[in-house]
């Protein structure tokens, strides 16, 4: 049992080494023009949406950046998400609202919205981002000079977490801790490895030949976390990566109640960690990391719990502080991943019941997935 204690110990120090590392180096974007203004692409895959959609158009209008389009792609809506996109834009020549065409076999379905978004874009740069995300008026000025700075590739920005309520709350920021917990982010912008690759599709750049370089999203037509992929593929394609924060200038608000917030992570987990056994080792981590020490320290109050209990809220804390989340939230981080245990439940009911994650009306189910099913 001790030498379980010493694992969670080195565990943890890792976690919150690293956690303190992104702390410092983490690029975040600042208000700032770049010295050139490549034409841009901002492509929007849209997909029953009609209640944001209007927001982020006259949003992404008023961007401060001197050269750019707007492309919207309504995705086969149920609702009034083209219309409302069009009245936003109020004839707006920078801006195109497209028809989706069906979705062809072996597609997903925002990675096919994503390509005939691509294949209509004209800029020099091409921006994928959601229908839900906020900019500010300064936003794609400020991520264009940082592409400009580092000289990257492809850049993609984790925008600040807008959270409502306690699902969200304590949910939510869970991303930020697995990514700036436990992935240094020098070794995304400097190793060579594919290993070493994140990334976030609610906003994510490329410079246009390193897209067609990595093959675009047909490329990755069939994957669930398409936009990891995509990072990885950059990586292995020696292309240039650079992560960001979106310090308030990209915001997004991921999901609206509990409800949301478990099938929105449940979509994308068992895909994330690689599968089902993958998954459930990982719940068994964080149940050791970040739960077991809170229940020894209730058992038998001393010294050593006390620290690792200490070292999981910290680590927690410091990746709350450094998103601009709610501090005191990382007190709660055993309720946090009792949630994220439920959401991984929810997600193995779907693999196992459906064959795959469901979402927005459809049952998103790989190709390969599918012709095993089959």
């Amino acid at each position: 049992m001790q030498l379980l204690w010493w694992a969670v110990t080195a565990a943890l120090l890792v976690i919150a080494a690293t956690a303190a590392l992104n702390a410092v180096t983490f690029p975040r974007l600042r208000r700032a023009q770049p010295r050139d203004a490549p034409r841009v692409s901002l492509l929007v895959p849209a997909r029953n949406e009609a209640a944001v959609i209007g927001t982020t158009v006259r949003q992404l209008l008023a961007q401060s950046y001197p050269d750019f389009e707007v492309l919207v792609l309504d995705d086969q809506s149920d609702d009034d998400t083209a219309q409302v996109a069009r009245s936003a834009a109020a004839d707006d020549e920078r801006v195109r609202v497209l028809a989706g065409e069906p979705l062809p076999e072996g597609w997903l379905g925002k990675n096919w919205a994503c390509h005939q978004l691509a294949a209509q874009a004209s800029g020099d740069v091409l921006v994928f981002t959601d229908a839900d995300v906020r900019w500010q008026p300064e936003a794609l000025a400020a991520l264009m000079a940082l592409l400009e700075r580092h000289h990257s590739d492809v850049l993609t920005v984790w925008p600040t977490q807008e959270r409502h309520g306690w699902a969200e709350r304590l949910v939510v920021p869970l991303m930020a801790l697995a990514v700036w917990g436990y992935l240094p982010e020098l070794l995304v912008r400097y190793a060579p490895w594919a290993a070493f690759a994140a990334a976030n599709g609610q906003c994510l750049a490329f410079r246009r030949e390193a897209y067609r370089a990595i093959g675009g999203h047909a490329a990755v037509r069939d994957r669930i976390v398409e936009d990891v992929a995509l990072a990885r593929l950059a990586k292995q394609r020696r292309r240039r990566l650079l992560m960001a924060d979106g310090n308030g200038l990209i915001a997004c608000r991921m999901y609206t109640g509990w409800s949301a917030v478990r099938d929105g992570f449940a979509k994308n987990i068992i895909a994330g960690y690689g599968g089902i056994v993958p998954l459930m080792l990982a719940t068994l981590f964080h149940w050791l990391v970040f739960l077991a020490p809170w229940v020894w320290l209730m058992a038998r109050p001393a010294l050593w719990p006390l620290t690792l209990v200490m070292l999981g809220v910290g680590a927690r804390m410091m990746t709350a502080g450094a998103t601009r989340q709610r501090l005191s939230d990382a007190l709660l981080m055993p309720l946090s991943v009792l949630l994220m245990t439920a959401i991984a439940a929810q997600a193995v009911w779907w693999q196992v019941r459906y064959g795959g994650p469901r979402w927005k009306g459809r049952a998103i189910i790989s190709a390969r997935k599918a012709n095993r099913v089959r």
